[in-house]
């Protein structure tokens, strides 16, 4: 509880700017994890006497490696020493160095010198093969071969606007309505975005909507979640979209909604999925692809990297260039052109990129295989969006698994995308 409570304060003074424990592998996988992590070099001494080489790399005993910058060292180290029973369990035993090298010295005799990328090659062979095995082996070749770029400068950001926000006059909300069906749980990410970009967000269910409880003519905007409708089995979209197809009372409020001049649409993940089935129904929205199995053959759960492109979209309004990381988490995100077997004259507004910025087909920089990296389309006005990826779940920079140092403001450049909506509006 003591050790708990000083790495709380150190986390919450910001001094804290990274953490692993040791209890699964030892000193040496952890230090090894955090350079991969980190795509560093390390120095490493060990100088306690008495203590052979082997005990302090590979013992799992419970301990931690934490990295804190050079001009706190003395403060942690210190605060460490006035912890009852922590006095002598703390020990600087290392700098970063950038030669990409992990370099382990045990009283002044260097023991061990390797790169790190081939250290992290030979971590995740094992990996590689079970995955080979498991999932689709293309794609376990094409994850393992990454590791091979050396330049990789992993994530990054570029936004390419100014952020804007609505002038509301009178503090006008409009209403948008926050769509979901059985198992849809990416519902309250969704109504948030939009009640900070200027909405009213209501909560509708599609049995409201087919019993006749909710009518969609006091609404303007329309947002079909992700998450796992009917438990996320597979054609969980389609089957959404069926409810409405096959209902006449559905059938008729989407289509009038559709057909209205003063309306917009975002549909992401099982949502995506949907309204691709509905595409019959939005105009303009007729070679919108349909989305398959990923070709991992897995459920994709991960941060990547997407590009805005130049699109009628009115969501993505001055946002082209923009390359940013993005949340996703679907099993059937791979684009099928049903009418083509092959590209689609659909407007693409969002597509995959690698960490160079390069359009990809490569996995894991494409978590689904989705031909020239294309994960988000737009209705020919561009009132109507889909997107596989999740914006709603890194509007905030909280949100991220990664974000970078510069960042200081609460909000992404993702919220853009919400707030272009309540500016179309007017």
């Amino acid at each position: 509880m003591i050790f708990f409570r000083a790495i709380q304060v150190l986390n919450e003074a910001g001094v804290l700017l990274a953490y692993h424990d040791r209890s699964d592998g030892g000193l040496c996988v952890t230090l090894c994890e955090m350079a991969f992590a980190a795509r560093t070099g390390l120095d490493i001494r060990l100088d306690l006497p008495a203590t052979d080489a082997l005990s302090l790399l590979f013992s799992e005993e419970a301990g931690a490696v934490i990295q804190v910058r050079r001009q706190d060292a003395d403060t942690v180290r210190d605060m460490f020493r006035e912890a009852p029973g922590l006095t002598d369990h703390i020990h600087l035993i290392g700098t970063l160095n950038g030669e990409r090298l992990l370099n382990i010295t045990h009283q002044d005799k260097k023991i061990f010198s390797g790169a790190v990328l081939e250290l992290q090659r030979q971590w995740a062979e094992t990996s590689f093969r079970m995955q080979a095995l498991r999932d689709n082996p293309e794609c376990a070749r094409e994850e393992q071969e990454t590791l091979h770029d050396a330049t990789d400068p992993g994530l990054s950001v570029h936004v390419s606007f100014e952020a804007q926000a609505p002038a509301v006059h009178g503090g006008a909300r409009p209403r948008v309505a926050i769509l979901r069906e059985q198992g849809v749980n990416g519902h309250v990410e969704m109504a948030a975005a939009f009640q900070r970009a200027g909405f009213d967000s209501y909560d509708v269910h599609m049995e409201d909507i087919i019993s006749g409880d909710v009518t969609l003519k006091s609404f303007h905007g329309l947002a079909a979640c992700g998450g796992f409708s009917y438990g996320d089995v597979l054609g969980a979209g389609g089957g959404w979209a069926k409810s409405v197809l096959y209902n006449e009372r559905g059938r008729a409020e989407f289509e009038s909604f559709f057909a209205r001049g003063d309306t917009f649409g975002l549909g992401v993940c099982n949502g995506c999925q949907m309204f691709s089935h509905l595409r019959t129904l939005i105009p303009g929205a007729e070679n919108w692809p349909l989305f398959v199995r990923n070709r991992s053959e897995q459920f994709e759960a991960r941060l990547v990297m997407v590009e805005v492109m130049p699109s009628p979209s009115i969501l993505f309004r001055d946002m082209a260039g923009s390359r940013l990381p993005i949340a996703v988490a679907h099993g059937e995100g791979r684009t099928h052109y049903p009418s083509t077997g092959g590209a689609s004259s659909a407007p693409a507004c969002l597509r995959y990129i690698d960490n160079h910025g390069r359009p990809t087909e490569i996995y894991p920089y494409n978590p689904n295989g989705s031909t020239q990296g294309a994960t988000g389309f737009t209705n020919t006005d561009g009132r109507y969006t889909i997107l596989m990826p999740h914006p709603e779940r890194v509007f905030l920079r909280k949100q991220f698994s990664w974000f970078p140092v510069a960042w200081r403001q609460e909000e992404s450049p993702w919220l853009q995308l919400f707030r272009n909506a309540r500016i179309w509006l007017g």
